[in-house]
């Protein structure tokens, strides 16, 4: 990327992110249920239940399910992990962040939860945000994404195939650019 094109910027996807982030949740959850009952979780697990409780974004839980979600972690968590890999919702505060001065502030306070989990799962989060920050930060400060451009490959990934194969370029090329018109309206240039 750097020699074929050293002026570019490179940002980093916000949402993928908070799925690594949740995955992490998952994860820790997985982990802790197999280590309390030695079985994965069921329908009669209460973390099992409220699984996309742990996943939902903080300020879109209802004062129900927060209480829902509290009482589970306090009644089925007694080691305290699955509630402390909620490390993601300090990393989806930093990602909501635009001005340098408060992202460094949000920085520092999810390095502090990451650190203050210490679990293999939550220090392997800490390690990405740090390999990817220059892109993350120009994801932050310059408002960019590439969520058009995942769009339009997935666009190609679905053209693939409904195509079982093409064995002609020139037809997946036409397959292609026809399913980019049909899903993306044509947009004014003011």
């Amino acid at each position: 990327m750097r020699t074929a094109l050293p002026q570019a910027w490179i940002a980093v996807d916000k949402w993928q992110l908070v799925a690594l982030a949740n995955q992490i949740v998952t994860e820790v959850r997985q982990r802790v249920t197999r280590d309390q009952l030695g079985r994965r979780g069921t329908s009669r697990d209460p973390v099992w239940v409220n699984r996309r409780l742990l996943l939902t974004g903080a300020e879109h839980l209802s004062t129900k399910q927060w209480r829902r979600l509290t009482a589970m972690l306090d009644r089925a968590d007694p080691t305290e992990e699955i509630g402390a890999a909620c490390v993601k919702e300090h990393l989806r505060l930093l990602l909501a962040e635009s001005e340098p001065s408060k992202i460094r502030w949000r920085l520092a306070d999810f390095y502090d939860a990451a650190l203050d989990a210490a679990m293999p799962e939550t220090t392997r989060l800490p390690t990405t945000i740090q390999t990817w920050w220059p892109a993350i930060l120009v994801a932050l400060t310059e408002q960019i994404a590439n969520a058009r451009t995942g769009g339009f490959n997935r666009i190609i990934k679905q053209a693939k195939g409904v195509g079982c194969s093409y064995r002609n370029l020139d037809n997946y090329q036409r397959r292609i650019l026809s399913q980019i018109a049909v899903t993306r309206p044509l947009r004014s240039a003011a």
